[in-house]
């Protein structure tokens, strides 16, 4: 009898664990669970109504200042009372974020350099959305399914302060490397420093596959006691404390306009330039999916291209229009359109600084 009635109990216990939607099988070890919403299988309405839902969108790498991305966040805002927070760090670090919070992100979207868009691929860390402005993007621009997205690209820029250096701004390479200035590039785990590095390259001679001459060129740099190893962030620039900076036109020129103190002069360099794009990327597990979305939509809007055509950007765009802006600027830039061989370029200068330049600099 006490057999039978374990028996009939376990049976309950059973019948009960079904009912309320349990499984006896245990998931698989190490299975991911899917995306929450298939945003490419959306309408543009329903984004709109889930983003205003969710009613907040979290960003990392995408300060205000940044391509200004202040008027993006205000454009959200206004049209569709959404909110936003920035966190900024490098493109190495974002990544990492996703990597270290995995499900459990609190992240929704980023700002990476064109390097990066190959981890993003092969270590399957987003999720895919190719706005309705999918075919005015060339292909170069955009990754499988919109797991990336290049909206803009920009021109390697020397941001000067002339109240603070002897003779002229520098407008080329040669003119860096006869002067006596420190010059900073930022955190060489950067898209920036990466990006001012190979640009540098471009001028000396060498390629993507050699990079020997820009490495000499930053040695002797070191040697000399002319790098200087602070951040390119404006609030540098604004004390003083960088007089000169190798940024993106589209950092460069808004800090500019912003820093009042100084006299401040952007060139783009006349002897090596390269025209390179940062990818927005929205985390695979986005606590707010279809805002990160919506904000992706209107960087690629009319309205968006033109916030960073203003901000010194050039629109990624093939068919916008945008009144008083002129590319003549960045003719001579040389742009990266080979997402594989530029991360292979920039991981090999990244070893390399490590091993034979950042010893100097710490000297």
């Amino acid at each position: 009898m006490k057999k039978l009635l374990v028996i009939l109990l376990a049976l309950v216990m059973v019948f009960a664990f079904a009912a309320c939607g349990g499984s006896s099988e245990p998931a698989d070890e190490g299975e991911e669970p899917a995306a929450a919403v298939d945003l490419n299988g959306m309408t543009l309405d329903e984004i709109v109504a889930m983003a205003q839902e969710e009613g907040d969108v979290q960003s990392v790498g995408m300060p205000d200042e940044w391509a200004d991305w202040g008027s993006l966040w205000q454009y959200m805002s206004d049209n569709y009372g959404i909110t936003h927070a920035d966190v900024d760090m490098s493109s190495a670090e974002e990544l990492q974020m996703f990597v270290t919070e995995g499900e459990n992100g609190t992240k929704d979207i980023g700002d990476v350099g064109y390097a990066f868009t190959s981890q993003v691929i092969d270590e399957d860390l987003t999720q895919g959305y190719k706005t309705s402005y999918w075919d005015s993007v060339p292909d170069w621009a955009k990754g499988e399914d919109g797991k990336w997205m290049v909206a803009y690209t920009g021109a390697t820029t020397f941001l000067v302060n002339t109240d603070l250096i002897e003779g002229d701004a520098p407008t080329s390479w040669a003119d860096i490397k006869n002067g006596t200035y420190k010059v900073a590039i930022g955190d060489i785990n950067g898209g920036n420093a990466q990006g001012a590095i190979i640009a540098s390259n471009f001028a000396l001679g060498g390629d993507l596959t050699n990079l020997d001459p820009a490495i000499e060129f930053w040695t002797e740099m070191a040697k000399a006691g002319r790098i200087n190893s602070l951040d390119i962030v404006q609030q540098n620039f604004e004390t003083g404390e960088v007089p000169v900076g190798v940024v993106w036109s589209f950092t460069g020129i808004p800090y500019s306009k912003n820093i009042t103190n100084y006299k401040m002069v952007a060139n783009v360099p006349t002897d090596g330039a390269i025209l390179n794009g940062y990818a927005s990327v929205i985390n695979k597990y986005a606590p707010h999916p279809a805002a990160a979305a919506l904000t992706r939509e209107v960087m690629f809007s009319d309205e968006g291209q033109t916030f960073l055509a203003n901000a010194g950007g050039v629109p990624t765009r093939t068919d916008v229009q945008i009144e008083g802006y002129d590319p003549s600027a960045y003719a001579n830039a040389i742009p990266m359109t080979d997402p594989t061989a530029y991360a292979a370029a920039c991981e090999e200068l990244v070893t390399r600084w490590s091993e034979e330049v950042l010893p100097l600099i710490n000297e």
